[in-house]
């Protein structure tokens, strides 16, 4: 099973934002530059993970991204399946239909593999993922943001 790049992005997302301190709030371009993804990217990822309740983005002052209770909690097999929809692995119908399928068993021997998968991943939360190695890696791409006492002042 392969993963689409969307998915892949929007949970390492998850997952940077999942060990950010409580009350801490991460812009999409601080997001975006941890996580060596463009913004357009990651701003698209944000905006999917905020519809299905897992990230909770605010504008203005003030404002950022925090992962939500439910997003912490959430399974990653349910994630991935919202994230990647419910296609199969292969199709037999389309523009040329494949010639074996009525009488071919790798769709259900693929469908079985995929179900397999998800359900390997059901178990698992977003902070499984971010437990020691992964959490303190996680924490360390990221600066965090200069304030204006952290420039070093010039003498001329």
């Amino acid at each position: 099973m392969r993963l689409t790049k969307f998915t892949d992005l929007a949970l390492r997302v998850t997952m940077r934002l999942a060990v950010t301190a409580p009350g801490t709030v991460l812009t999409t371009k601080e997001v975006a530059e941890a996580m060596a993804i463009p913004y357009t990217h990651t701003a698209k990822a944000i905006s999917r993970l905020q519809h299905l309740g897992v990230v909770d983005a605010r504008r203005g002052r003030g404002g950022g991204l925090e992962l939500t209770g439910f997003g912490r909690g959430a399974s990653l097999g349910w994630l991935v399946r919202e994230l990647e929809g419910e296609e199969e692995v292969v199709t037999c119908e389309g523009d040329t239909p494949c010639p074996l399928r009525a009488a071919c068993s790798l769709r259900g021997a693929l469908r079985r593999a995929q179900q397999a998968f998800y359900a390997s991943l059901d178990p698992l939360t977003v902070n499984d993922l971010v437990t020691s190695p992964t959490g303190p890696a996680l924490i360390t791409l990221s600066r965090p943001p200069r304030r204006p006492s952290d420039t070093p002042s010039r003498t001329p």
